[in-house]
């Protein structure tokens, strides 16, 4: 395998798809020699097949919002390989939605799901429709909208979408409504689902979680914890929520979130107060963080910064996409950060991975650490598909059990000679394998 060659093939073919094509990259630099060991790879020419996608749906969404003035939207699904199982990921809605992000969502699915051992393809969809300062009403009409387009290439055996930025309980509740009527079965088509109606425990926090059971497991190898740490988190949703009450449970202190408007400093930490409030920001649709010291005085707002020049033990990117560079990188450093988890996906620039990798920072990467949520959303297609409901504490062990599962595999493949784990290479090796195989498995198709 050339990586030079086949990166210039792809960015002829994608100009401008700068997110897809970084992802493609990572993932390409870290498995170059063990795809070099295995000919049958490249007999099979497993790469150039992997990093395209099966197929992308691209539709219009049509709705009218509350002054009945008509709306039009993009509605996307990107199935990108499904050797291991139904095409598996989320739904984003957001207005930076587009195909290069989608593209590298999907892509960085394959090798999430891939990790979980479970068997799930992986896919991801979205539309650039913004739910800021939506009524409900206008969101209920939106996702009927997008439904009506996106049911015909979705099922329980074929692709199963689930919530991301934008997407949370509501909008699966809408969506899935629409779909049940058109399709007139009651499936575990979408995970996310409500409690009431096919959901499970915990979904809602399990990428937090997850994040967290997975970096407990980067301080055990140093001999280190949870207790007494300081740590810093971006974002204020579902996955800043879940990582934030984790962290409290295992005896560390949370002192930032941050939004579109700035970051909050909360020196005293996020207690049990303070993170039931992150849901009530979540619900205001307002998609900001500054209200919190309304609420909160003794915190402060930094008004169009990023958490990342705040001094921490552990930093946790949990927001959007290359949201830490490489100068918020040296900064983290030069504060005496110990250790760093991408809860985001790709949530950290080349250059950051960079420094970190340099400097012998133990870097977890979104594709292992933030799997959680998928794991547990394979979980709930696993409880729907046996009608069953696992209890909290069930689903929970079997969440910190394939976390534990993926440090186990990124260290086998990412522990270097002088004991460093590169989890990069090692995330990246494991889902390789289990897809490349599969893939040799089944033929050319």
């Amino acid at each position: 395998m050339n990586v030079i060659e086949i990166m210039n093939n792809l960015e002829a073919k994608h100009p401008g798809e700068k997110e897809y094509l970084q992802a493609v990259h990572e993932v390409l630099e870290s498995i170059e020699d063990i795809y070099n060991e295995n000919p049958q790879y490249e007999a099979a020419k497993i790469i150039e097949r992997l990093v395209e996608p099966d197929r992308i749906l691209t539709f219009r969404v049509s709705w009218m919002d509350d002054a009945g003035n008509v709306q039009v939207n993009l509605g996307h699904r990107v199935q990108f390989n499904n050797a291991i199982g139904p095409y598996k990921g989320g739904l984003r809605l957001h207005p930076s939605v587009n195909i290069s992000i989608l593209k590298f969502l999907g892509f960085e699915q394959i090798f999430k799901n891939a990790l979980t051992t479970l068997p799930m393809g992986g896919g991801k969809g979205g539309s650039d429709f913004n739910p800021k300062g939506k009524s409900d009403a206008e969101i209920m009409r939106f996702c009927q909208a997008f439904m009506l387009e996106l049911w015909r290439v979705i099922g329980p055996s074929t692709d199963v979408p689930a919530g991301d930025i934008g997407t949370g309980g509501r909008e699966i509740g809408f969506m899935y409504g629409m779909y049940k009527k058109l399709q007139m079965e009651n499936s575990g088509v979408l995970t996310g689902k409500g409690l009431n109606w096919g959901g499970s425990l915990i979904r809602p926090e399990a990428t937090g979680f997850g994040a967290v059971y997975f970096a407990d497991d980067m301080l055990k190898v140093n001999n280190d914890t949870f207790k007494g740490k300081i740590v810093t988190v971006s974002g204020f949703g579902n996955v800043a929520w879940g990582v934030a009450l984790k962290v409290l449970e295992l005896g560390g202190k949370v002192i930032t979130i941050s939004g579109p408007d700035g970051y909050i400093y909360d020196e005293a930490g996020l207690d049990a107060e303070k993170i039931d409030y992150l849901l009530e920001l979540r619900a205001s649709n307002n998609d900001i963080v500054s209200p919190y010291v309304d609420e909160f005085p003794e915190a402060k707002f930094f008004a169009g910064k990023k958490p990342w020049e705040v001094p921490c033990d552990i930093a946790m990117p949990s927001a959007i996409q290359n949201e830490l560079n490489g100068e918020d990188a040296e900064i983290l450093l030069k504060n005496g950060v110990k250790y760093v988890v991408e809860v985001s996906n790709m949530g950290c620039t080349p250059e950051a991975i960079d420094v970190f990798h340099n400097n012998k920072t133990p870097f977890a990467p979104g594709k292992a650490a933030n799997a959680g949520g998928v794991a547990v959303s394979g979980l709930e297609m696993t409880q729907n598909a046996m009608k069953i409901n696992w209890t909290n504490e069930e689903v929970d062990a079997k969440l910190l059990q394939i976390m534990s599962s993926i440090h186990i595999a990124c260290e086998k493949y990412g522990k270097q000679e002088d004991g460093y784990i590169n989890y990069v290479k090692g995330a990246n090796i494991a889902g390789f394998i289990k897809v490349a195989d599969t893939m040799l498995d089944l033929g050319v198709i």
